[in-house]
């Protein structure tokens, strides 16, 4: 049966959504359907209508769609430190404005609602897809009053790594208040406003923020997204507005920003036409690896373990195909920050024997603890990813700026490619399909990827029984191909047979 969501209003507007019958994950769907298909002889798609309706769904996108939902559901939107909201003194604010603008009385208790959620995440989306970086903020009732905002970690890292503004360099009091010009972009117009930068005198001098005339723009719980196109900043309310309508105002200011060079892309992609039109590639090892190495070997490129970009900075993804996790790249964890400083500790803490070896192969979520105990925990101030045990406590340490430039070296450029598996004499050969074309990720989504749990990551720690000897081919961070556009610019797709764009 699908899933059935009631809502409770509550003062003020805020709702609350209840599910009532919980969806399966889609994994779980596809199984059913593919068991189904080769039951009774069925074409999958034909497999997958008969699932969904016996679910309650008139087709299998409905279906896909509930449990998509089931998901943004699940995660709950992350809610703004109010015990800084609380304690900012109202002479923190050096350009107060009237409070008139602000209604809301009380702040955002509860999570909001779904169709709320969804159409903040595809906004995003759509920011991603179109190459524009961004970051968030929720302004709350306290700080509209006030006319001042807290200009979080994620905030002050897009400021930061766009040469926008460093908040590190700057001084506290007013003589250092810098003022630049910033954008409100909703449907209908585009207002031009000021945005204060500053630190105040009061306590530490936390990096503050205020857009003159935000209380018309967006209101207290509001999910508002920050982007930059040279010296303006540009905020759009993701919670009131869809970027995906036709000739959208935002959009086509956006799209004007963002350089397109493809020389070495398609130099690339002509080698793999040759490719693809050739013989079966053979393969030279088994497993995962396999369609990687033998599409390198083909193109000449020397198999190490170099953690460059594998072909003139564009870096080569290959699979089988399929809607499984991916592996955006390996990383170990600040050694010197973290409490157990080696992966060998980390084996021995948490590890379990399987057969002969022990090992601790497991994935790491900040949704929930696995089985090991161990999770995720995002300290957003300190933009440090912590891997914690419920009972151990804290185990591993990446700070933020760590993994963000481990992603820009890695995936600056890539190639996915898709290849099909064929079998010759007994021997694995692969036939190239196609290539998903990625640029520029968005690295101010990175850590929200991962608080949220979109992205995961994998230990792969083993001792050898024979010898003794530890190895770790990870930790390797990863996620979902179906979710790359959360972290990547509107994918360009070609036919390897034709070269024509998907």
């Amino acid at each position: 049966m699908p899933s059935i969501t009631g809502v409770i209003e509550k003062p003020y507007g805020w709702i609350v959504t209840i599910e009532v019958i919980e969806m399966k994950q889609l994994s779980t769907y596809k199984k059913e359907a593919k068991t189904f298909q080769k039951k009774h002889s069925l074409k999958l798609h034909q497999a997958q209508l008969l699932i969904a309706q016996d679910y309650g769904f008139d087709t299998w996108p409905d279906l896909v769609h509930a449990c998509e939902n089931q998901i943004i559901a699940e995660t709950p939107t992350p809610q703004v430190d109010m015990f800084a909201v609380e304690n900012i003194a109202i002479e923190d604010s050096i350009e107060p404005e009237s409070t008139s603008d602000c209604d809301i009385e009380i702040e955002r208790e509860d999570d909001l609602l779904v169709e709320v959620k969804e159409r903040v995440l595809n906004n995003k989306r759509k920011l991603v897809a179109i190459g524009q970086d961004f970051a968030t903020f929720e302004p709350t009732a306290t700080g509209l009053k006030k006319s001042i905002l807290d200009a979080t970690q994620p905030v002050r890292t897009l400021f930061s790594e766009a040469g926008f503004h460093g908040y590190d360099s700057q001084g506290q009091g007013p003589d250092h208040k810098i003022i630049k010009k910033a954008i409100f972009i909703s449907p209908d117009q585009i207002i031009e406003t000021t945005v204060s930068l500053y630190r105040p005198n009061t306590k530490s001098g936390d990096p503050r923020m205020w857009f003159r005339g935000l209380g018309k723009f967006a209101e207290a719980g509001a999910q508002v997204s920050l982007s930059i196109a040279g010296d303006d900043l540009l905020l759009i309310n993701l919670s009131n507005v869809d970027l995906h309508e036709d000739n959208s105002p935002v959009i086509a200011k956006l799209l004007e920003l963002i350089p397109n060079d493809s020389s070495v892309a398609q130099e690339l992609l002509e080698k793999l036409k040759v490719l693809a039109r050739g013989e079966p590639l053979k393969a030279t090892v088994e497993g995962s690896t396999a369609v990687g190495r033998a599409i390198e070997t083909a193109l000449g490129i020397d198999i190490n373990s170099s953690k460059e970009p594998d072909y003139n900075g564009i870096e080569l993804k290959s699979g089988r195909g399929g809607n499984n996790r991916t592996t955006l790249f390996a990383q170990v964890a600040d050694w010197k920050q973290s409490p157990l400083d080696k992966s060998v500790k980390i084996l021995d803490q948490f590890g379990y024997y399987r057969g002969d070896d022990f090992k601790l192969y497991c994935t790491i979520s900040a949704r929930k603890p696995n089985s090991q105990g161990l999770q995720f925990n995002y300290d957003e101030k300190a933009d440090l990813l912590t891997e914690t045990n419920t009972d151990f406590g804290d185990v591993a340490v990446w700070p933020g700026k760590l993994l963000r430039s481990r992603l820009l070296e890695k995936h600056k450029e890539t190639f996915w490619i898709k290849a099909e598996s064929i079998d010759i004499d007994g021997v694995e050969h692969f036939k190239l399909i196609s290539v998903t074309h990625t640029k520029n990720p968005m690295s101010n989504q990175l850590m929200p990827l991962l608080r949220d749990g979109v992205i995961t990551m994998d230990h792969l720690i083993k001792r050898r029984a024979k010898d003794g000897r530890v190895s770790e081919k990870g930790p390797l961070f990863k996620m979902n191909k179906r979710d790359l556009s959360l972290l990547f610019p509107e994918p360009k797709q070609y036919h390897l047979l034709d070269m024509d764009k998907v």
